[in-house]
């Protein structure tokens, strides 16, 4: 067993992997930039465990933009749609970095999920990603994906900084006319770009996610300092966030973004939007790709596929 340095820590694995964060902290994002942190993703994808088999895996692009895409489909029945978005500070994450925990989602609660490969900062600051997320969704919407078997209620779902670009989507169609997405998967999503949340700062070192790395890829990807408490990049300054779809909130005790996404649950709740909101005891940031690592980053991010299967009965 490894040496407790925290007893809130949620199992060994994790206490391990902590540990060496705090050892060995490494380069902060700001020193690294956006393609040194990429390529040494890359390398940390290369060497994780390849996911699990599943029936077929599609590169595509989709909508009049011609995003880039990848669908899984565990079988070739019809199966309601997960559009995911990947996390990764605006700046980092792609089809690969999450390859793993799309498959993890698509066997677990047995629909299509279709990650959608936006572009990213500092090349393509907002609104570039945001863009391109609406407009998979409406791709979606509008049968782009019938041919592949989908049917039924399309939901999207995000991690971190995608958790914010679901929101944003969501916001968007909302404001614009719709189609909405059936319901909002929301996993320790930033909500609020300027970092003002007590958690940024009692967590903000020496639990995997420094703020300094989150306020780095806020800056890249809102370069205008004035802007980061607009709605349009900061769900949690929304003046309304009445008539958005059903909605699950999964935050980590141990995260700097933490205050910001129990906030935005609260907030959600206070529009009478329905809310399934859970904090994760012992948990740190990124559970969804430590799956390999922590026996219990794998529980709890299960626990999110059951949330998808749980909001997808409550919708269809």
């Amino acid at each position: 067993m490894a040496e407790l340095i925290d007893p809130s820590l949620a199992d060994a694995e994790l206490t391990a992997f902590i540990k060496a964060v705090r050892q060995d902290p490494g380069p902060l994002a700001r020193a690294m930039g956006a393609a040194e942190l990429r390529r040494a993703q890359r390398l940390r994808a290369q060497a994780r465990p390849p996911g699990p088999a599943i029936a077929h895996v599609e590169d595509l692009t989709v909508g009049s933009a011609a995003v880039g895409a990848r669908l899984y489909r565990p079988s070739a029945g019809r199966r309601p749609l997960v559009v995911f978005l990947h996390g990764g500070m605006w700046t980092i994450g792609d089809l690969e970095s999450h390859d793993r925990a799309c498959r993890r989602l698509a066997l677990s609660t047995d629909t299509a999920v279709l990650s959608v490969d936006f572009r990213r900062a500092p090349e393509h600051p907002w609104p570039a990603a945001v863009d391109d997320c609406v407009d998979a969704i409406l791709w979606a919407a509008a049968g782009g994906v019938s041919g592949a078997g989908i049917a039924g209620p399309i939901v999207v779902m995000g991690d971190s900084s995608g958790g914010n670009l679901a929101t944003l989507a969501c916001l968007r169609l909302r404001d614009e006319g719709g189609p909405l997405p059936a319901a909002q998967i929301l996993v320790y999503p930033n909500t609020d770009l300027t970092l003002s949340c007590p958690s940024t700062r009692s967590k903000a070192t020496g639990w995997g996610l420094t703020t300094d790395d989150v306020a780095w890829g806020a800056e890249q990807w809102v370069p205008d300092s004035s802007r980061r408490a607009d709605p349009e990049v900061s769900p949690l300054y929304a003046a309304d966030l009445g008539g958005l779809p059903p909605t699950v909130v999964v935050t980590a005790e141990h995260d700097p973004l933490r205050d910001e996404g129990d906030a935005y649950a609260a907030r959600l709740a206070a529009a009478n939007v329905p809310v399934r909101h859970r904090c994760e005891a012992g948990m740190v940031h990124g559970f969804l790709t430590l799956d390999t690592l922590s026996p219990a980053a794998a529980a709890a991010g299960d626990r999110a596929f059951v949330d998808v299967t749980d909001m997808l009965d409550h919708v269809r």
